[in-house]
């Protein structure tokens, strides 16, 4: 069990890190790969020929009895929601991460990003349940208790609803947002993806971001014998043979499947995303998918 100083000084050490990421490197490209999209109210003022007639205000032009319309200014403030997965399979890694880590670390290069463009950042943790919601809020202070509740967070539960969480943050934020999900995306049956009707919804409301964290392992099973296997978030336990290659073959033949899955799900949503391996520099995929958008 972790103690306070041990959380303190892996938040002071992961700040340390990614603060500087966001200041020497996504500062520029995250804010012009999210900056505003939306038209604010800004004022009222008198009709001119050749302004549009639709953005005629009727409640104000009755009541002074002159043409009045309405003017908008493009909205600079975003407001940046991190959602989290915390099921049972963020703890898998096989290098020297495992996803949680490399989930921390990202969420916080995109929190500092966004507070150096002075954005509010809030967070959504999910499991098959919304386990925990930090409201959006300005700050370098705000973004370090984001972090050390990434680093010390307990769910009560290990199942994995992606729906869940889109859910909550369709419901709970109505003014549009850029939101990540940071998660495997290890939420599917029967050939489908189960959050694809929850995503379309929120992708409706919000631009949403897929920042898929998966390990090699997951991939291609090793040729090391017979193992033990334990799934994360039910608890089940099974024996497999690694030395049979029919064994490895479907194993690798059913990550292509629910991989290719995901992929489609996504995009048939509209939602950009990129994969991160464990232990993989996420500073180029990061870039690269800045530079996409």
């Amino acid at each position: 069990m972790e103690n306070s100083s041990d959380i303190l000084k892996q938040v002071r050490r992961i700040e340390i890190k990614t603060r500087g990421l966001s200041n020497d490197v996504f500062a520029g490209k995250y804010h012009s790969a999210f900056k505003g999209r939306g038209m604010a109210f800004s004022e009222v003022r008198e009709y001119r020929i050749g302004d549009d007639v639709r953005d005629i205000d009727w409640n104000v032009t009755a009541r002074s009895r002159n043409p009045h319309i309405k003017i908008y200014e493009e909205e600079r403030e975003l407001t940046m929601m991190l959602l989290v997965d915390v099921s049972g399979s963020r703890m898998f890694g096989t290098t020297s991460k495992l996803k949680k880590n490399m989930i921390t670390e990202i969420a916080a290069v995109l929190a500092f990003s966004a507070a150096q463009n002075n954005d509010k950042v809030g967070c959504i943790f999910f499991s098959d349940r919304v386990e925990k919601f930090i409201p959006p809020k300005k700050g370098k202070a705000h973004v370090l208790m984001i972090i050390k509740e990434l680093i010390s967070f307990k769910p009560e539960s290990n199942g994995t609803n992606l729906s869940e969480g889109l859910r909550y943050l369709t419901n709970i934020l109505k003014k549009r947002s850029t939101a990540f999900i940071l998660s495997d995306f290890m939420d599917t049956e029967e050939g489908k993806a189960r959050f694809e009707d929850a995503m379309k919804i929120a992708s409706g409301k919000h631009d949403l971001v897929g920042i898929r964290i998966y390990d090699r392992r997951e991939e291609a099973l090793p040729n090391v014998g017979a193992i033990r296997m334990k799934d994360a978030e039910t608890g089940e336990e099974v024996w497999v043979d690694t030395a049979s290659r029919v064994v490895r073959n479907a194993y690798a033949r059913h990550w292509e499947q629910t991989n290719a899955l995901i992929d489609t799900s996504l995009k048939r949503c509209r939602v950009d995303s990129v994969m991160i391996a464990t232990g993989e520099d996420y500073v180029s995929s990061l870039i690269q998918l800045f530079k996409r958008r």
